[in-house]
């Protein structure tokens, strides 16, 4: 696949199947995602891969940060969030891990993350896998942090769910009219 084609194609994956993703597939993304422009070489970005029992883990992590956060939240409330965990066969957690540096601040250490996390999923999209890029409340909670190993100050950018895909979600229309302005002999 053309990167124009994977780019302009590109959409978020509804359904995933249960079909397990080889390890040497997501070993690539990983690499696609650590290509990403980084200004001072700083490799600002955390990966984790959850499978199997790592799935288990995140998905006891996300009940109690939502048992900590809604004391009152009711069994079916509890089941949908662990589900979260179970989207897809493969998790990755990819968070931002800033340093102190004199020439790169922080915003372009966030901003490299966002670009490897768009590297990951373009390259999963030339693979033929689906991805689902989420947040939500445990992406700022302590204790899913703490749970994938993952540093106090360290920020969870995304969970990326990342398999086969069932079904995706269209492909949305762009419009660039409206919201790009172009300039052109500038300085002259």
């Amino acid at each position: 696949m053309q990167v124009l084609e994977a780019i302009e194609g590109r959409s978020s994956a509804k359904k995933f199947s249960d079909q397990g993703v080889p390890a040497s597939t997501i070993e690539s993304l990983l690499r696609c995602a650590a290509r990403a422009p980084d200004h001072g070489l700083l490799a600002p970005w955390r990966f984790v891969v959850l499978l199997d029992q790592g799935r288990e883990v995140f998905a006891a992590a996300l009940e109690s940060a939502l048992r900590r956060r809604h004391p009152e939240a009711d069994a079916e409330t509890v089941s949908r969030e662990r589900s979260k965990a179970f989207r897809s066969p493969v998790l990755i957690v990819v968070a931002t891990s800033v340093s102190s540096h004199p020439k790169v601040p922080d915003v372009e250490q966030v901003l490299a993350v966002g670009a490897a996390i768009e590297n990951l999923i373009l390259a999963a999209r030339a693979a033929g896998l689906g991805t689902m890029w989420k947040t939500g409340g445990a992406a700022y909670d302590p204790t899913v942090k703490h749970a994938l190993g993952l540093a106090d100050t360290d920020q969870v950018a995304g969970f990326i769910h990342v398999g086969w895909p069932t079904e995706m979600k269209p492909v949305r229309a762009v419009d660039i009219g409206g919201v790009t302005r172009w300039v052109s002999n500038a300085g002259a």
